[in-house]
């Protein structure tokens, strides 16, 4: 698929590192939407696993009653992120000029980005070190509302509906061609609830598809 470059155009194009300097302790969805995000991190990351929590804030979403061994988060402000409590070591980097993660390789069990892909003007780069960083079969879990900061969202992000935005992030997975074939949910909760939309998929693991293709063979 050819994405015009304008696509990942935004309106304001000022540092992001001037528009997050200010610590926004609020939330950006309603609870029923929040909670549909936590159930989802219920269901796809494995207790006591190393999770990271990308583009975070002072707020993670995770399950309460679940433990992990590790929650690592990266975001654009300090103050959020050292407010927040299901975080035990944080970074604070604008994937926006810097994609690349100081992170070694296959580390996570389970990443999420929660309301934040909408900002990204170089997701495939993210991807991809995303990819690096998480173990074979690890699931990345995006969600996302019908809300945003219109100036900094991309410019295609904004001409879509809850579906194109799905399909738009669905693409992003098959791009980058290291992640097994995107599930894209509807999560919304009742009507009057700000809508939730799932795109998720898992680090490819070689090793369990050369053994499920053996056994397809044989």
């Amino acid at each position: 698929m050819h994405v015009n470059p304008q696509a990942f155009r935004r309106m304001d194009e000022r540092p992001d590192e001037d528009f997050y300097a200010q610590a926004r302790l609020v939330t950006h969805i309603d609870d029923a939407a929040i909670a549909a995000v936590t159930q989802l991190y219920r269901e796809y990351f494995p207790p006591l696993g190393t999770i990271l929590d990308l583009m975070s804030s002072w707020i993670s979403h995770l399950p309460p009653e679940v433990k992990y061994q590790k929650v690592v988060g990266l975001g654009m402000n300090e103050t959020e992120l050292a407010r927040n409590p299901r975080l035990d070591t944080y970074l604070v980097q604008n994937l926006n000029t810097h994609p690349t993660l100081d992170m070694e390789s296959e580390i996570f069990d389970g990443a999420g980005i929660c309301v934040s892909v909408d900002y990204l003007i170089k997701p495939l780069e993210v991807f991809a070190e995303l990819a690096r960083v998480m173990k074979p079969g690890a699931p990345l879990v995006i969600t996302f509302s019908n809300r945003c900061f219109p100036s900094k969202a991309i410019a295609a992000w904004l001409s879509l509906d809850g579906m194109g935005k799905m399909q738009l992030v669905g693409q992003y997975f098959k791009q980058t061609g290291q992640w097994t074939e995107p599930e894209l949910l509807d999560r919304s909760p009742s009507p009057g609830s700000d809508p939730l939309w799932a795109v998720i998929a898992r680090k490819r693991d070689p090793g369990l598809e050369k053994k499920q293709n053996g056994s397809t063979m044989g």
